[in-house]
């Protein structure tokens, strides 16, 4: 039986450890300026971009949170047959909780390498997603979700090769990530619609419009509505409200049922 607690714990310590030390001994490269472009002035030290890093914290925590209901939800509709198992939850909750050190490594250390393991933990979740939704609306099982998943974060990996620009979301990688949660919105929606299951719809709305918000604020952000000597940032903030949506997604999943 999956454990999920113990396990994000271990995934979230040791990532997190391994950062640390990587950033010590700067294994993830020089500063080629990653990620300077999200308007936090680059500071001496360490920590090259503090608020932009420190805010992913916010991952870490809504990784143990889902992984904390995850493992307490047989206490909850256990008796009503739920879509999402234990071992898919404990899944997600890893993924989640690598997004705080993966984008962490690119703003504390601006490195090329570091930009590399932020946008695969980005590619970790909105795959995760979409596979998720596509297994259970093609009805696939295990291995129709894994192999979705591999196949996204693959396709993801293979955009994010094309050198140009891209129109308001600048990075083709970005434009992946984009396509794969809006397609994981619309099969959701399908889903919902098919009527083959039921689930707590208003999680779903709060972390659709947390992704809504959070994107908002990136895109002021992006524009210029920023103070690089501040540690109040936008760009902080869309971690922490992608965080928010992160474990919102998951209620929405853990609260899907099978209609009887």
């Amino acid at each position: 039986m999956p454990r999920p607690v113990p396990t994000s714990v271990a995934v979230a310590a040791g990532s997190t450890a391994l950062l640390a030390l990587a950033v010590a001994q700067g294994w993830l490269g020089t500063d080629v300026g990653r990620g300077a472009n999200f308007c936090e002035r680059a500071r001496p030290g360490a920590i090259a971009q503090p608020a932009n890093t420190l805010s992913n914290i916010g991952f870490v925590v809504a990784g143990l949170l889902v992984a904390h209901h995850a493992q307490h939800r047989r206490h909850h509709r256990a008796c009503a047959g739920p879509v999402m198992s234990t071992g898919v939850a404990t899944l997600f909750a890893c993924v989640v909780v690598l997004l705080g050190p993966g984008s962490a490594a690119m703003h504390a250390t601006q490195s090329e390498w570091g930009g590399h393991l932020d946008m695969l933990s980005m590619y970790l979740v909105a795959g995760f997603a979409a596979a998720w939704a596509w297994a259970r609306w093609a009805r696939r099982g295990t291995a129709g979700f894994v192999t979705a998943y591999v196949v996204s974060v693959a396709a993801c990996e293979a955009v994010g090769l094309w050198p140009d620009p891209v129109p308001v979301v600048n990075y083709s990688g970005n434009l992946a990530f984009g396509v794969l949660l809006l397609g994981a919105v619309g099969l959701e929606t399908a889903l919902w619609r098919r009527g083959e299951t039921s689930r707590v719809f208003r999680h779903g709305v709060v972390a659709v419009a947390s992704m809504l918000v959070a994107f908002s604020i990136w895109l002021l952000s992006n524009a210029g509505w920023c103070d690089p000597d501040s540690l109040l940032q936008g760009h902080a903030a869309w971690h922490v409200l992608c965080a928010v949506a992160a474990y919102w997604l998951y209620r929405l999943h853990a609260s899907e049922v099978r209609a009887t």
